[in-house]
C-alpha cells in the first residue's frame, strides 16, 4: 500500500489552528446549520456536490418548503422533484435523492440512518458524503474527502498526482483520516470545507489569511496552483442534435420525457434527432399536417465529457390528439412544475417572452 506523506503538523494543532479560524471566520449560518437534522445535512449534501454555497441556498430552502422531510420527498412523483432540481445541474442527483427517499421508507422506516456504510450503500451517497451527514448531523467520528478537503490537503502536503488516481486518493484519505479529532466533529468537517471554499480555493488562494501558510509545503515551494493536479485533458467530442420546437393552434409546444438513464434522463426535453432527415421522417409517421419553419441559430451547450450543437426545428401543426406515450403539450403561457434541460427550459422561456411580445401567426 503506498504511504501517505508525513503530517505537517500532529493532529491536535492542526485541529486547533483549523478550528480557531473557524470560530473566527467559518460560516456559521447555513440554512442547514439551521434545525440540523439528518435529512437536511443529506439533502443539503447533495446539493453541495460540485455546485456552490450561494448557488445552492435558494434551491434548498424551496426543497425544504415543499419537501420538509424523507417521507414527502419518497411520495413526491419524480417530476416534481426534477422541476424542483431544474437549474441546478448534475440531475442524477435528484433522481438518486428521490429512490434514495424510497428505500429509507422501505428499509429504514423512514428514518434516514446515520451510519457510513448504511448511507453509502443508498443512491447517489458516496463515502465522502456519507461521512459529511454523519459527523455533521450525530457528531459522531466520521471522515470527509470532498473536493475542498482534497484541494486543500493536496496543497499542504504537495501531493503528487491527479487525486481520480488511487494511490494519490489513498495518500488522502490517510492524512484525512490522520486530523479528523473525535470532538466538534460538525464543526471540524465544517471547517475544512469552509477553508478550501473560501480560502484554499481554485485558480489563485487566499495563502496571507490561511492558518497553515507557515507549513504548507506547496505555498513554500510557490507552487499553489500546481496542485491538486488536473486530470490529463481530452479534447471533449461534439454531437449535434436537432430539437424540435413544434407549436398547435393553442400556442402548446410538444415535449418529450428522456428514458430514466443517461443524458437528462426523467427530464423533459424537446424531441430530438440525429439530422434533419430523421426529424422529418419523425413528422411524416406522427405530424403529417405539420408545417416547418426556418430552423433557428444553432447553440452549443457543454457537458464535462462532450459539447452538445443544438439546432432549434420550429414547426406547426394546427391540432394533434395522438401524441403517444412518455409525451405531452406544455404551454408556455402556464407553464407545468415539470423537470426540464436547461437548454430546453431557456429555449421555452424564449419562446415565452417573443408570444408575449408579438404572438406568431398560425
Amino acid at each position: 500500500m503506498t504511504e501517505a506523506p508525513a503530517p505537517v503538523l500532529p493532529a491536535a494543532a492542526f485541529q486547533r489552528r483549523l478550528l480557531e479560524w473557524f470560530d473566527d471566520h467559518g460560516r456559521h449560518d447555513l440554512p442547514w446549520q439551521q434545525a440540523r437534522t439528518p435529512y437536511r445535512v443529506w439533502v443539503s449534501e447533495i446539493m453541495l456536490q460540485q455546485t456552490q454555497v450561494t448557488t445552492v441556498i435558494p434551491y434548498f430552502e424551496r426543497f425544504m418548503a415543499r419537501f420538509p422531510d424523507v417521507a414527502a420527498l419518497a411520495e413526491a412523483e419524480q417530476d416534481e422533484v426534477l422541476h424542483l432540481w431544474t437549474g441546478l445541474g448534475y440531475y442524477a442527483r435528484g433522481r438518486n435523492l428521490h429512490k434514495a427517499a424510497r428505500a429509507i421508507v422501505a428499509e429504514h422506516g423512514g428514518e434516514l440512518p446515520v451510519e457510513v456504510e448504511a448511507l453509502a450503500a443508498l443512491p447517489g451517497i458516496g463515502r465522502s458524503t456519507a461521512g459529511a451527514i454523519v459527523a455533521q448531523s450525530s457528531g459522531e467520528r466520521a471522515v470527509i474527502l470532498d473536493g475542498n478537503v482534497k484541494r486543500s490537503l493536496s496543497r499542504l502536503h504537495a501531493v503528487a498526482g491527479w487525486p481520480g488516481r488511487l494511490a494519490v486518493e489513498r495518500r488522502l484519505w490517510a492524512l484525512a483520516e490522520h486530523y479528523t479529532p473525535h470532538e466538534r466533529l460538525p464543526d471540524y468537517t465544517q471547517a475544512m470545507m469552509d477553508l478550501g471554499a473560501t480560502l484554499c480555493r481554485r485558480g489563485t488562494p487566499e495563502c496571507r489569511r490561511c492558518p497553515f501558510a507557515d507549513v504548507c509545503v506547496a505555498h513554500a515551494r510557490g507552487e499553489e496552483r500546481r496542485f491538486p493536479e488536473s486530470k490529463p485533458k481530452k479534447a471533449l467530442p461534439t454531437r449535434v442534435t436537432r430539437m424540435l420546437l413544434l407549436r398547435d393552434g393553442q400556442g402548446r409546444v410538444l415535449l418529450e420525457q428522456r428514458p430514466a438513464s443517461g443524458l437528462w434522463g426523467g427530464l423533459w426535453s424537446l424531441p430530438q434527432f440525429d439530422d434533419e432527415a430523421a426529424l422529418q421522417a419523425w413528422l411524416d409517421v406522427h405530424a403529417p399536417a405539420s408545417r416547418l419553419e426556418a430552423p433557428r441559430p444553432a447553440f452549443t451547450h457543454v457537458f464535462s465529457h462532450f459539447r452538445l450543437e443544438i439546432t432549434p426545428q420550429p414547426a406547426r401543426i394546427e391540432r394533434l390528439d395522438a401524441v403517444g406515450e412518455a409525451r405531452r403539450w406544455y404551454d408556455p403561457e402556464s407553464p407545468d412544475a415539470i423537470g426540464l434541460a436547461a437548454p430546453v427550459k431557456a429555449l421555452l422561456s424564449e419562446l415565452r417572452t417573443f408570444s408575449l411580445s408579438a404572438p406568431p401567426g398560425p
